[in-house]
């Protein structure tokens, strides 16, 4: 598949009207590569290890949620030096699809409502609202992260699911309108935890968000290359 195909190709999977006016000119094709495109793997972050066994795969394409290249850069050093030099000498392709992977229909937050089986499920401006028919440890348990729970939780009949940072104040509010009796998501902000309207599970990031692009991977028959942090491992 030449380049301009596969670029065609991600454009109808997760269409970049959908990413957030912050993601501008971060999503896409952020490192350009080969025009020939054989091997893909994906990953959630393009860390050090993911580039080079992807590089390893011989990939001419590596797909991520999360660009190594978010702030302007003005210095290329360390970490991200060696991420672009193994990108470039092996001629790979770096793809990144962010905010509007998480807006879209088969995108983060519907891997995340399918591994916890989340039915009738009903989308909010970001995340979804479903209801829940497993018992909580069960839940906690197909999170497959450590977790914090904020409030106590007394019913979990239908739950909110959000990947990534999605604890804002009107997110929450907007589940609660949804019908949802708990919020889950990552990365509780103090303030926030003291206001929040409805009980609250907080996961990892990459927990809540690798099952999307696994998923994709999955259906693409791409290779997918897990990366947790050690804080995400399961002991």
């Amino acid at each position: 598949m030449k380049l301009s195909a596969f670029l065609n190709q991600m454009e109808k999977i997760a269409p970049a009207s959908l990413a957030e006016e912050f993601d501008s000119n971060r999503i896409g094709l952020v490192v350009e590569g080969t025009e020939d495109i054989g091997v893909v793997a994906a990953a959630l972050d393009p860390t050090l290890k993911v580039v080079q066994s992807a590089a390893n795969l011989g990939a001419d394409m590596l797909v991520v949620h999360h660009t190594p290249l978010f702030t302007p850069v003005t210095r290329i050093m360390g970490t991200t030096a060696r991420i672009l030099k193994i990108l470039l000498e092996n001629d790979m392709n770096l793809f990144v699809m962010h905010t509007n992977f998480d807006h879209a229909e088969n995108g983060v937050n519907d891997a995340l409502a399918d591994q916890i089986g989340l039915t009738n499920r009903r989308r909010m401006s970001l995340g979804i609202v479903g209801d829940c028919h497993l018992g909580i440890n069960e839940l906690i348990r197909l999170l497959g992260c450590g977790v914090r729970v904020h409030g106590a939780i007394t019913t979990h009949n239908r739950v909110a699911v959000v990947g990534g940072s999605g604890f804002s104040p009107d997110l929450m509010d907007e589940a609660v309108r949804c019908g949802a009796e708990i919020f889950i998501s990552s990365e509780m902000k103090h303030s926030i935890g003291r206001q929040i309207p409805l009980p609250c599970i907080e996961a990892t990031h990459y927990a809540l968000e690798s099952p999307g692009m696994k998923a994709l991977s999955g259906r693409m028959g791409w290779t997918y290359i897990d990366d947790p942090p050690e804080s995400c491992l399961l002991i």
